[in-house]
Parts: C-alpha cells; sequence; structure tokens
C-alpha cells in the first residue's frame, strides 16, 4: 500500500512539473533552427565568397578571353578546273532539240572528233555552261568559212583593251588561228579551228563572269565582307552570242553599267593619259604647330605650291616669295593663313595644324595609285548590283559620308562616325525597314566583354549605378552586383544588358534599322564633337548620323517637323518605313561625286592592300592555269 501511494506521489509531481518546462524546451528547440540555418546561410555565404575570390585569383592569373572581331585571310583565288571536252567528241546532231538541229549535215561534225581528250581550264560553271551549249546547237559561233569570224576578232579586240574596264586583257589573250593556212591538210585545220571555238568560248563566257561579279570573291578577303555573289545565266547569253551583230556592246554591258562605274571608266582614261606630276614627301611624323620651327617646313611649302589650287597660289603669291627669301623654317601667322587655306579647299578643319591628314593632302596621291584605286573602285561596283536603285541610302566608310539618293541624285548628304580600325564597319548591303525613337541601347557582347567586365569585377554595382538595365535569360531585372562577373567570358554571358532611352543614351534620339547579322545601323549619338574631326573612325562598327533627324525624314518621306514630334514623346517608338530601300555599307578609296568628278579618300582600314594582293593572286592563278 505505502509503494502505491509512493508511486502516485511521484507520477503527480512529475504531472506538475511537465507543463512548466515543456514551453521552455520548445523555445529552445525553435532558438536553435534559426540559429541552425543562420549558420548553414554563413557557410554558404562563405563556400560563394571563398569560390568568388578563387575565380578572381584565376581571373588576375589567367589573361581575359575578349570576344574577337572578325579577320583578314589568306585569300585563295577561285579555283579553276580542266573541264575533258570528250563528251562533245561523239555528239550526234540528230539527238539535238528540233529548233537547234541543222538542216543538213553539219559541216564541223567531224571536227568535233579532235576533241576527244581535249581539256579546257575554266571556272565549273563556264566548262558546264560550254558542254551544254555545244551538245545541244550544232553550229559555231566563232568561226566561219575555214577561218575565225568577224565575231571572234571584234570580241578579241574588245577583251584586249579590259584594262578601260579596270580588267586585266592578259586574263582573256587568245592567238585565232592563222589565216593562212595549209588547204591539202584539211584534217588539222579543222583540229586547230574546233579546239580555237572551244577556248574562244572560254574566254568570252569568262570575261562575262569576272565583268559581272568581279576577279576577287569579297568574302574570301576577310570576316568584315558580307555580300551575296553576283552570277550569270550562261545559257542565255551564249544564244546570244551565237547571234549577235554587236559583239563589243555584249561584252562590255556585261560590267556595270550605272553613272558611278562609268565616271570611273572615264576617271581611269583621264589618268591612263597623263605624265606622273611630280611628288614631294614630307617627312613621316611631321607635326608643326604656328609658332614653332621644323625643317619640314619647306617640303610643306613645296607641296602646296604643287597640289594647290591656281587661286590659292595667286592669292598668297607674296608669301611664297617672302619665305623663298626668308630662308627661315619658322612657321609664321602668314604661312599658317596660307595652310588654313589649303585646308580648306580640300576639305580638312582649317586649324593651321600641319598632322596626319594635311600632309596626306599635301603629298598627295600618285597618278599610279589612283589608277590602282579607281581599278579597286571598279573591282567593288562589281560586287554590287548592276542597278544600285534610284532610291537609296549609299554610305562610304572610306569617305566617312552618307549619301540619301533619290532619282539616282544625291538629295541629302553628311557626315558619319564608324568603326575604329579594331572595329571595323562591315561592308554589305540591306534594306532599311524601321526607324525608332528614344531607342534603347542593347550592349552587344563584345563590349560587355571587352570593355565592361574589368570594370564589373573591381565594382558589381557598376552597370546599376550607370542606370543601366540587366535582365537574366528568364528575362527578368536583376541587380549587376547580383552576377558573379568572374564566371563571365567570351563565350559565357548570363545576362542581357541594355541603356535606357534618355539623354546619355549612347544611340541618342533615334536609330534607323535595316535588320542584320552585324547588329550594325544608323543612329544618333551625344558626341558630336567627333564630326568635326576630318578621320572618323571611332564607333564600335555602327554608324554614327551627323544629322540623324534629316536622315529619318528622308527614308520615312515624311518632314523633320513630323521626326521631331515623335522624339518629343519621351517614349520608345517605332515607326516602319513605307517602301524599304536599299541601303549600301560600302567601302570605296575612290569614289565620284553627281558631277562625275573623282575623290580620292585615305585607305584607313587597309582594305585596298589585301584586295590588292588578292587580284595580284588572281593573276598569277590565272596565269599558272594558262
Amino acid at each position: 500500500m505505502r509503494v502505491i501511494v509512493t508511486a502516485l506521489i511521484i507520477t503527480l509531481a512529475v504531472g506538475l512539473v511537465l507543463p512548466t518546462t515543456q514551453p521552455v524546451k520548445a523555445e529552445n528547440g525553435i532558438w536553435n533552427i534559426f540559429r541552425n540555418k543562420e549558420r548553414r546561410e554563413r557557410r554558404q555565404q562563405l563556400r560563394q565568397q571563398r569560390q568568388v575570390e578563387i575565380q578572381r585569383r584565376q581571373a588576375a592569373s589567367t589573361p581575359t578571353v575578349k570576344v574577337s572581331s572578325p579577320r583578314y585571310y589568306n585569300y585563295k583565288p577561285d579555283a579553276m578546273k580542266a573541264m575533258d571536252l570528250s563528251v562533245l567528241a561523239n555528239a550526234d546532231p540528230a539527238e539535238l532539240h528540233p529548233m537547234h538541229r541543222p538542216p543538213s549535215v553539219d559541216p564541223m561534225q567531224e571536227s568535233r572528233q579532235n576533241l576527244d581528250g581535249y581539256r579546257v581550264t575554266v571556272f565549273p560553271e563556264v566548262g558546264e555552261a560550254i558542254v551544254d551549249y555545244y551538245k545541244n546547237n550544232s553550229g559555231l559561233i566563232w568561226v566561219s568559212d575555214d577561218q575565225a569570224n568577224d565575231r571572234a576578232r571584234e570580241a578579241l579586240e574588245t577583251m584586249a583593251r579590259a584594262d578601260e574596264v579596270g580588267l586585266d586583257p592578259a586574263m582573256y589573250q587568245l592567238d585565232p588561228p592563222d589565216s593562212d593556212y595549209d588547204a591539202s591538210d584539211m584534217e588539222a585545220r579543222q583540229r586547230e579551228l574546233i579546239r580555237f571555238e572551244m577556248d574562244m568560248s572560254a574566254k568570252a563566257l569568262t570575261y562575262i563572269l569576272d565583268a559581272t561579279r568581279g576577279l576577287v570573291d569579297p568574302n574570301g578577303l576577310s570576316g568584315y565582307h558580307d555580300l551575296e555573289r553576283n552570277t550569270v545565266d550562261f545559257e542565255p547569253v551564249m544564244l546570244k552570242l551565237s547571234v549577235s551583230q554587236d559583239i563589243e556592246s555584249d561584252l562590255l554591258n556585261s560590267n556595270p553599267r550605272n553613272d558611278k562605274f562609268l565616271a570611273l571608266q572615264q576617271e581611269l582614261a583621264r589618268l591612263q593619259e597623263l605624265d606622273e606630276k611630280e611628288h614631294v614627301e614630307i617627312a613621316e611624323g611631321t607635326f608643326l604647330k604656328p609658332g614653332a620651327s621644323n625643317p619640314e617646313l619647306a617640303n610643306v611649302i613645296k607641296a602646296i605650291q604643287l597640289r594647290g589650287s591656281d587661286t590659292l597660289l595667286m592669292n598668297h603669291s607674296l608669301t611664297f616669295v617672302e619665305f623663298e627669301n626668308s630662308g627661315s623654317d619658322v612657321y609664321t601667322p602668314e604661312l599658317v593663313n596660307l595652310v588654313k587655306d589649303f585646308q580648306k579647299e580640300n576639305g580638312l578643319s582649317a586649324d593651321g595644324i600641319v598632322g596626319r591628314n594635311t600632309i596626306a593632302k599635301m603629298e598627295g596621291v600618285t597618278n599610279a595609285d589612283k589608277i590602282e584605286m579607281v581599278k579597286l573602285a571598279m573591282e567593288r561596283l562589281r560586287w554590287l548590283p548592276k542597278e544600285l536603285g534610284p532610291r537609296r541610302v549609299f554610305i562610304n566608310q572610306a569617305a566617312f559620308m552618307a549619301d540619301y539618293v533619290e532619282n539616282d541624285k544625291v538629295a541629302l548628304s553628311m557626315r558619319v562616325v564608324v568603326g575604329t580600325r579594331a572595329n571595323q564597319t562591315n561592308f554589305f548591303r540591306d534594306e532599311i525597314e524601321t526607324v525608332e525613337y528614344n531607342p534603347y541601347w542593347g550592349v552587344p557582347g563584345s563590349i560587355i566583354v571587352n570593355e565592361m567586365l574589368p570594370r564589373l569585377r573591381g565594382n558589381p554595382h557598376y552597370l546599376d549605378n550607370l542606370g543601366y538595365e540587366v535582365t537574366d535569360r528568364r528575362g527578368r531585372r536583376i541587380s549587376s552586383a547580383s552576377v558573379n562577373w568572374y564566371s563571365v567570358g567570351a563565350n559565357s554571358i548570363p545576362v542581357d544588358v541594355r541603356q535606357p532611352p534618355g539623354p546619355k543614351n549612347a544611340l541618342g534620339e533615334l536609330k534607323i534599322l535595316f535588320p542584320n547579322s552585324h547588329a550594325i545601323y544608323m543612329h544618333d549619338t551625344p558626341a558630336k564633337s567627333l564630326f568635326e574631326k576630318d578621320m572618323r573612325a571611332y564607333s564600335h562598327g555602327c554608324i554614327r548620323l551627323q544629322d540623324p533627324r534629316a536622315m529619318a525624314a528622308a527614308v520615312l518621306g515624311k518632314s523633320r517637323d513630323h521626326v521631331a514630334a515623335q522624339i518629343s514623346q519621351g517614349r520608345n517608338l517605332s515607326e516602319e518605313v513605307p517602301v524599304k530601300m536599299p541601303v549600301y555599307i560600302s567601302y570605296f578609296t575612290a569614289w565620284p561625286d553627281d558631277s562625275g568628278k573623282v575623290g580620292y579618300f585615305a585607305d584607313t582600314y587597309e582594305r585596298d592592300k589585301y584586295l590588292g594582293q588578292a587580284v595580284e593572286k588572281t593573276g598569277k592563278s590565272r596565269a599558272a592555269n594558262g
């Protein structure tokens, strides 16, 4: 009994104690949960910090991999191959289409046997055209009455003057069969004539192909070129040649026949008749400011005397006399005024400072150099459509100019800023589609990696501080500080970055779009001072316009007031161009204006050098192929 009572007392005591102790244990459990969570989060944060520090150290010891620009290639000329004409040796006139079948036996049918085993080295499309034509047609184009006919002689004379259109006559040279031959050996004569017929067709079609598409494939020059190559439909061409009464015109019309090409052709003829002018060289690195002394001053003055206009020379005749009599090399105020006038008439900033651009104009371009520049310009025109279009925008990067053309006349012209030598603007053509007002600027990956990344690794808040918008791959806005910028590289950019519209926006008030794989477009810019410079290669590749409102109004066919009204709304808007028009983003160091006068421009990107080398390689390749 005593044991039972004792047990009850203990049970009651425990029951009385439990209600007071359980809340305390519960509170301790909750506190431990939060404390453990904080510890886990702290450990995770420390691990992340250690990982970032490891990546930072690795990045510091490893060169940053940048987004690379396109490059220039080791150009390989278009390949020619030996085409076996044996298939023509057994062509049966009876199998020809009725409209091509001869009314009687083909007088040259027997001579076709001489093509068994005969080969011509041609471009594949030329060889195929020759085989297709002679398999389906019985007559000959270039041979009549056992000798080369007038059509052949006229074609050979035209191709011998290929230098008049910027081509090399040696590529199309062919000796016709001698008019004196041994009549007793007609088998040998027929062999000679049928092979001449094939060779002649090969030369004529090669000329037509070169004149149409150019000697050089521009896309084989560099990644900066993106042009669809012109082609030739040889079937109608061969039929036309076979009946032509004016073979000279037929061949010449294979070249571009627009006003620009014809002006270049006239300029080439003019230059080829001129004697080389005296040339003055000014020491490389010469830089002359007012009041300074420089021994190259004498060459500067002599160059002006050679290159200056008659009006300039007359207006400063006394200055020239005084300088010659003084024997001094001090750059006096009178000489500064002379240089300023020279700069004005050559389209340079008239600051009186003799630097690289002014010296380039003073030294001028030799006659031989001009001939080469014109020929390269004619080659580049062959990369474009034969007719450029009566309404177009034409940008010449080498001249740093953009023209809006209407009815084949320049209606609007303005200065532009193009890509730097490291970020060259591509050479391509497209169609203008849209004008965007108060645009966002989507920052290209190359700029994020090459230029922003070093700053972001030092200050992750860099983009936030500048007001840029950062979004992840799901389109959610995030802080730039939340991105591990040490894990970002040339091929791993996990975010998109854009700059919202505003006075500091890199694209200014508007951009004009012609969607292309190079993300190049025309746009405004807050950096207006660059338009005052003579050399204007400062952008990342896009084209900055000196007067974007005027260009937008022109392509839209509306007024400047209309464009201003859209901009004044202050929000991002887009307007479709009513009629799409071609835009040419080109590069010509020789280019004619509307009057036909050819201007010459510095080869900022050295593309003349690479194109000249490609043309030379092509010539050597053709010579090696006979």
